[in-house]
């Protein structure tokens, strides 16, 4: 997917190796044809959180960043409409995380 692509080019070199082994299991989720849409917007959300971090921890750049996160949303948030709850931005997000942690 070009979305992990970009990804992996966004991240500092001395990073990419590590950040490439947790993109696979992100990519395998999120490719998933079949996968549920709550699976998919519990791993999408959870991708964000990830580049997140990157960011927070400057191995990924603030514009790199913003534009990842953007197209995150785009291609696995805005085309499922999440249901409205407290949360509505992460229902379903508080059960047993769908990525294990590392």
């Amino acid at each position: 997917m070009r979305t992990f692509d970009l990804i992996r080019d966004a991240v500092l070199p001395e990073f990419r190796e590590r950040v490439a082994d947790y993109l696979v299991e992100y990519e395998q989720v999120l490719g998933d044809s079949s996968a549920d849409p709550q699976s998919l917007r519990i791993a999408a959300y959870q991708l964000r959180g990830y580049l997140r971090g990157l960011n927070t921890t400057r191995v990924l750049g603030m514009a790199d960043w913003e534009e990842l996160d953007r197209r995150v949303l785009e291609t696995w948030l805005t085309r499922t409409p999440v249901k409205h709850s407290n949360n509505p931005q992460y229902q379903g997000a508080g059960s047993a995380p769908l990525l294990a942690a590392r």
